[in-house]
């Protein structure tokens, strides 16, 4: 990577670095004066007077820029092999530059190419319902050519992730944390597989640790990117939500599967829909509102069928299974078989790649999203 870095961009990692101190103001501070390296370059009496600066704020900037060494911070970026992106560069994301609060600056750990995004997010108690449908629809979005974004947490976001990586698209993560402190450390590989060929991207320094109050910072950077957000499954009181909120803030489309009256996991995504999200089934839903965004209708992928060659026994079995879990007892009962023959039935069609067994003796069927 460039090894050179100008005054300015290290003027914004010191800003940056100010405890407090938060994007609106160094937004505000941006406009009032010419750039970065003046904000540092201005007396204590001046910047007392900018709106929202009171005197801790103030002192706090003074002491950065007596302190703050921002050449220490380039070299942790440098020898992570992540870069920076200040506001003010052609290459900063469109969408997320007009957004209320941008980032002042971007860490950025691989590469992000402009194309329309989609932000896919959720709860991080999933169940294999909400699984198979962030897999499968990121999967078919990401084949047609769309970024999918999301937060990298636990549930629904990782396996958004894995479904766009799953089709070879672009999938973008966005941290609460800094790179150094990656959150949860259990996605460190997926982080990096996205990396290669997408990107992880957070506004925060580099050894900046993740807390209660980064999570929901950093959903407005998720929805910022994308042209709408789809929320997959998510409780009464999810993050996800939060998410949904800030993309009918920003002007962004909002998107939600329907899921079970009867499960709490869902009643956050439900109560979307009640508020006028647009329900979404498939991925075409989605992707006939970006319609004026492509010349032609990107073509839909869909999983493949099983192949002509399955036994009877295998054909009656499979049609069974959906995206639901459903235990082999039931099965057997459906099937109207011995539990006997529908058990090494599913054996042959797991062994195959058809089928998934759960925890339980419970399956359902593999769709071609899954990598695991």
């Amino acid at each position: 990577m460039n090894t050179t870095v100008t005054e300015e961009t290290l003027a914004l990692l010191t800003l940056n670095s100010v405890p407090g101190l938060g994007p609106v103001r160094i937004g505000r501070l941006l406009k009032l004066f010419s750039s970065a390296s003046e904000v540092l370059r201005a007396s204590a009496s001046t910047l007392s007077k900018v709106e929202g600066i009171g005197k801790q704020l103030c002192e706090a900037v003074l002491k950065a820029r007596k302190n703050c060494d921002p050449e220490v911070e380039w070299k942790r970026i440098e020898a992570f092999g992540a870069k920076v992106l200040p506001i003010t560069t052609p290459e900063y994301p469109p969408l997320l530059r007009h957004i209320t609060a941008p980032p002042p600056v971007l860490y950025v750990w691989g590469n992000l190419r402009h194309q329309p995004a989609i932000a896919v997010v959720g709860t991080r108690n999933s169940t294999s319902y909400g699984i198979e449908c962030a897999k499968k629809l990121s999967f078919q979005l990401a084949y047609s050519g769309v970024t999918i974004v999301s937060g990298l947490a636990r549930g629904i976001d990782s396996f958004a992730h894995q479904g766009a990586l799953a089709a070879q698209g672009q999938t973008i993560a966005v941290l609460g944390s800094g790179f150094c402190k990656l959150y949860p450390p259990e996605n460190q590989t997926l982080a990096e597989r996205i990396a290669s060929s997408g990107a992880v991207i957070s506004e925060l320094p580099m050894l900046a640790a993740a807390n209660r109050q980064t999570f929901p910072a950093r959903n407005r950077i998720i929805s910022g990117l994308s042209l709408g957000v789809l929320v997959v499954e998510a409780g009464a009181k999810s993050g996800a939500l939060l998410t949904a909120y800030a993309a009918v803030d920003q002007g962004r489309s909002v998107y939600a599967i329907p899921g079970r009256m009867d499960r709490s996991t869902s009643a956050g995504s439900n109560a979307l829909l009640k508020q006028g999200a647009k329900l979404v089934t498939c991925a075409q839903d989605i992707l006939d509102d970006f319609s004026l965004l492509f010349r032609e209708p990107p073509a839909l992928a869909r999983p493949s069928d099983p192949p002509a060659d399955l036994s009877p026994e295998q054909k009656k079995i499979f049609s069974l299974l959906g995206g639901e879990p459903l235990h082999l007892d039931a099965v057997a009962a459906q099937a109207k078989l011995p539990v006997a023959l529908v058990s090494s039935t599913l054996l042959s069609l797991e062994l195959a790649g058809w089928v998934r067994q759960l925890a339980g003796r419970h399956f359902i069927k593999r769709f071609v999203t899954d990598n695991t």
